[in-house]
């Protein structure tokens, strides 16, 4: 029932970026191009001052088939690059065209061609268009006015006839979120404010307040694809039970070598082909499941049923950004609802994230991601008894296992990334479960869900 194209593998486009940008090639331009209906030349963004590489998402019928970094000192003359990009993509455009029950495509040209019938991919997502369940997309945020601006600009312009948008405006230190909501984006956004500081926090609020019967939830420094929300509610209607949908995690732009580090070390995205994950037939091989739950997406790009959601009490309001625990809100969510109901990870479902520009504040990321890790771990063992002995029986591997070269994470690492932010992630995770304690302290009385 998969409706992407089985392409590449999903730590490629890892290895793309990093394999062929240099620090010399900064900075580097961000293309997008659909090979039913290719551009006469390339449109660039995030490379100011004419970029020598240009990191480019290539697609048929708006579904992503992987990534590819051009030589932009060539020209931008899609002419210049068609060959190259085919020579690469032809497999997995076959693939896509073959799910879709049309005809193989020996040359480029092909796919512009009008098909004979509509494509299935296509039927798919008009029948899901049809009969559109009712999306709340919650923006969490704190005193980023800007980003936030670009996010909302994006958000509605989205291509997905019922949605609604709500900001949460997580303990401000000033108005300047609220007066931009409500000068600007009112009645087409919604505002609320939560006082109690954590990204999880904020998150349950929006979930409070959500009407629809799926919750997107999306970060305040990423733009989505305009389809963005068609294909979540494809994922929910790809399998019967699912509970969750994560998408693919792109760069907006990479311009310094702070951002370019963050890729090498393997960045957000998942990969370019469908999944699905249980604790039953679509267990993956990866004997550590479910408690590497990092595999299972992002929370800067994830969507719930609602339902399900509040059946489980939202969030831990003890993890997350913006508490001592750093992170593992999004993770103990993926966990608890792998657990009894499906996980789709739906790379047709694409954000762009801008990434810290500064190295200090990669450095702080790496160090957070591995204090939430622990925190995740911890808060499975308080809240999750049932797992206690897999847990006990598993935790010594899996803390080798995640930081090591075969992990499901490290395995898109460019090799010759440095090693310092894997041992800013070993340390935290050390401190995370610590961490965590203290912050279930902090927020004592709150309960999982406000």
């Amino acid at each position: 029932m998969s409706t992407e194209a089985p392409a590449r593998s999903a730590t490629q486009s890892h290895d793309t970026t990093a394999r062929h940008v240099t620090l010399d090639d900064l900075p580097v331009g961000r293309a997008d191009v659909e090979l039913s209906c290719p551009p006469d030349r390339l449109a660039t963004s995030g490379g100011v001052g004419g970029p020598r590489k240009v990191l480019t998402l290539v697609r048929l019928h708006t579904h992503p088939l992987g990534t590819i970094v051009l030589d932009a000192t060539k020209g931008l003359d899609w002419s210049t690059h068609a060959p190259t990009v085919w020579s690469e993509f032809r497999e997995a455009a076959n693939a896509h065209l073959k799910s879709d029950a049309l005809p193989a495509a020996n040359e480029l040209t092909d796919l512009a061609a009008t098909p004979a019938a509509t494509p299935r991919c296509m039927d798919r997502r008009r029948a899901v268009e049809a009969e559109a369940p009712r999306i709340t997309v919650v923006v969490a945020t704190r005193e980023r006015p800007r980003l936030l601006r670009i996010c909302l600009n994006a958000l509605l312009d989205l291509d997905y006839p019922d949605y609604e948008i709500v900001v949460v405006d997580n303990a401000p230190e000033t108005a300047a979120t609220a007066r931009l909501v409500k000068q600007l984006y009112a009645p087409s956004v919604r505002y609320r404010r939560e006082d109690r500081k954590g990204l999880a926090s904020a998150h349950n609020r929006g979930l409070e307040t959500a009407t629809g019967s799926i919750v997107a939830f999306v970060d305040d420094d990423v733009v989505v694809d305009r389809n963005w929300l068609s294909a979540i509610a494809e994922g929910f209607r790809a399998y019967p039970n699912v509970g969750c949908v994560t998408g693919l995690i792109l760069p907006a732009e990479l311009i310094t070598p702070a951002q370019l580090m963050l890729e090498q070390h393997g960045g957000f995205d998942k990969g370019f082909r469908q999944r699905v994950f249980d604790t039953s037939d679509n267990r993956p091989g990866d004997p550590l499941f479910p408690f590497t739950a990092g595999r299972l997406g992002s929370g800067a790009n994830m969507a719930f049923d609602t339902a399900v959601l509040r059946e489980l009490g939202g969030f831990d309001s003890a993890t997350g950004i913006g508490t001592f625990a750093r992170g593992g809100d999004d993770l103990a969510a993926f966990f608890r609802v792998v657990l009894d109901h499906k996980l789709v990870y739906q790379p047709s479902a694409v954000v762009w994230h801008r990434h810290h520009r500064e190295m200090a504040a990669i450095q702080n990321q790496a160090y957070g991601y591995g204090v939430g890790l622990g925190a995740f771990l911890a808060s499975v063992m308080v809240h999750e008894w049932r797992m206690w002995p897999q847990l006990i029986v598993r935790l010594p591997r899996g803390l080798s296992y995640a930081f090591s070269a075969a992990s499901a994470r490290n395995r898109g690492r460019y090799a010759g990334c440095p090693s310092e932010l894997g041992r800013l992630e070993r340390r935290g995770l050390a401190y995370g479960p610590a961490a965590y304690a203290v912050s279930r302290w902090q927020n004592r009385g709150s309960g999982y869900c406000r």
